[in-house]
């Protein structure tokens, strides 16, 4: 038997698997294509919550409480002297919530460096049961940057506004007492806090100390 009289094999059939082959694949990767941007792997990734600026940091040991401000944010400059929104907000962020925040006060002191800070001028106001008046010099110890601070400045009148009627409706016999004393620093911490973080959107006064402490 002669080659010619054997049957050719047909080329077209493995062409069109091929073509079959292709077809699938592109098919294919277009459904996975449209299932991953379905679930958003070609959208822009979401950033999580970003740090609001006005919101003070705890300053570690050693560390500068005007440089941890800046680091994060703070411009710098804030105004003392009882002036109403000066400059005690950071540049470049907005207001925190109006109920504000308790800042928490840290687990180990030891590892904060705390900052001091003196009011100057006293708060003198009369007693609500008799005719005499107390006197009193604070300072505040805080473990946050130096923003409290230059809020306390920032919003001074507001602070000796409410400290001055809260001391006109304390009997005197209440502040003649080490634990009298004692009460007397945890209000005026609350009054102080309370104001700051309605003013600023943050707390962060650690502590109150009396400086002076008179009674006639």
């Amino acid at each position: 038997m002669s080659d010619d009289a054997k049957p050719k094999k047909k080329k077209g059939g493995g062409m069109k698997m091929i073509l079959l082959i292709v077809i699938a694949m592109v098919v294919g990767g277009a459904g996975a294509a449209g299932g991953l941007y379905a679930a958003g792997f070609f959208s822009p990734k979401e950033e999580g919550p970003k740090e609001d600026p006005n919101k003070p940091v705890l300053v570690l040991a050693g560390e500068s409480a005007e440089d941890v401000a800046k680091a994060h944010g703070y411009a710098g400059g804030g105004e003392g002297g009882g002036h109403e929104g000066g400059g005690a907000h950071p540049a470049g962020g907005g207001h925190a919530p109006a109920k504000g925040i308790d800042l928490p006060v840290p687990a180990n002191p030891a590892a904060y460096q705390a900052t001091y800070f003196q009011l100057q001028t006293p708060f003198t106001s009369n007693m609500s049961d008799t005719d005499a008046f107390a006197q009193i010099s604070i300072a505040i110890s805080t473990y946050y940057d130096i923003r409290v601070v230059e809020a306390i400045k920032t919003h001074e009148m507001a602070i000796r506004s409410q400290v001055l009627m809260m001391l006109a409706e304390q009997p005197v016999e209440s502040l003649s007492t080490p634990q009298g004393k004692r009460a007397l620093q945890g209000r005026i911490k609350t009054i102080i806090n309370d104001i700051l973080k309605q003013k600023t959107g943050y707390g962060g006064v650690d502590n109150v100390y009396f400086t002076n402490f008179v009674i006639q």
